[in-house]
């Protein structure tokens, strides 16, 4: 396999969505929490790219084995055009998989059982979005699924390597005993979870783009996803409703301190937004339409990480 087709079965240009909320992560560790370690940080990053390739590679190695179109199977997906054996995926996916695991017991080790918890339940996700006999993603919650398990699980996990002091959330476990205790701060875990709905939103919007634009496909494969229940007009009403949800996200969060005034700058991209939103609607189901929701949340995500940036960098005059 050259590295030409291995970054297509791992769709690489789709990995901003779980940069993000790892940057944004970091940006609100430091910014909120006053907080910031290096080595977990550079761990979790290299496990967490590698395990969402794996379950890209997953979602391409089960639509090839799930398609009924035979014109999608060996022309459209990546695997039957490229020719490439799929026990060569395969076994490529298993290896992803066990590297992202060693490294996630490794932080666990370090950091606490919480963690273990915490990626279980994302990696569980991320595996059976697109695999076994009824993949999330074929689902009417996929877009559900994927925005809080990237825009709230990476995010939350990324804070907890980061803030080892006065922790918002810790799971003690004492095995000899054979007693648990979750302990944390509520307002602490408020603004955490806050704070991640933008990106919940812009991921959301992802998924919900790619299905506006292939309901026709999907419909032919077997795909029932929320476009094919709510239908097309009102799934682009829902996409345009998240979008501007993660504005009222900033403005409600302002005055409970979960941000500072820099913050503010995220709506320096409203206007990119808006007129994103509007080709969006134009373009759809034309397949460059896809591109609008990527470019939403460079844009959002893109400001917002300039409003913490700012944030940190004034407190620190």
């Amino acid at each position: 396999m050259s590295l030409k087709v291995f970054l297509q079965v791992v769709e690489i240009q789709t990995k901003l969505a779980s940069l993000f909320p790892f940057a944004i992560g970091v940006l609100f560790s430091i910014a909120y929490f006053n907080q910031f370690q290096l080595g977990y940080t550079v761990l979790f990053f290299t496990g967490m790219v590698v395990f969402d390739m794996a379950t890209t590679a997953i979602n391409n190695y089960m639509d090839f084995k799930k398609a009924k179109s035979e014109v999608y199977k060996y022309e459209e997906n990546i695997i039957g055009s490229s020719g490439i054996a799929p026990v060569i995926v395969r076994n490529m996916i298993f290896g992803m998989i066990a590297f992202s695991a060693a490294i996630g017991f490794f932080l666990t080790v370090k950091t606490g059982w919480l963690f273990l918890v915490m990626g279980g339940v994302c990696c569980f996700i991320g595996i059976f979005y697109t695999f076994g006999p009824i993949p999330l993603s074929r689902m009417p919650l996929g877009e559900v699924f994927s925005g809080f398990t990237m825009g709230l699980g990476i995010f939350a996990m990324t804070i907890y390597l980061n803030v080892q002091e006065d922790r918002p959330f810790y799971l003690m476990l004492d095995w000899q005993r054979g007693t648990f205790a979750l302990n944390g701060n509520l307002w602490a875990l408020f603004a955490i979870v806050w704070a991640s709905l933008p990106m919940v939103f812009t991921i959301a919007n992802i998924m919900l783009a790619n299905n506006l634009r292939d309901l026709d496909t999907d419909i032919d494969n077997h795909r029932y996803t929320l476009v094919y229940y709510i239908g097309r007009k009102q799934g682009v009403i829902v996409f345009q409703l998240l979008m501007f949800a993660c504005y009222l996200v900033i403005l409600i969060g302002l005055p409970f301190g979960v941000y500072r005034w820099p913050i503010l700058t995220v709506f320096l991209s409203l206007p990119i937004v808006w007129k994103n939103l509007q080709s969006f609607k134009k373009d759809l189901p034309h397949p460059k339409s896809f591109g609008y929701s990527i470019k939403n949340l460079m844009a959002f995500n893109g400001s917002y990480l300039l409003g913490l940036l700012l944030t940190i960098s004034l407190e620190k005059i």
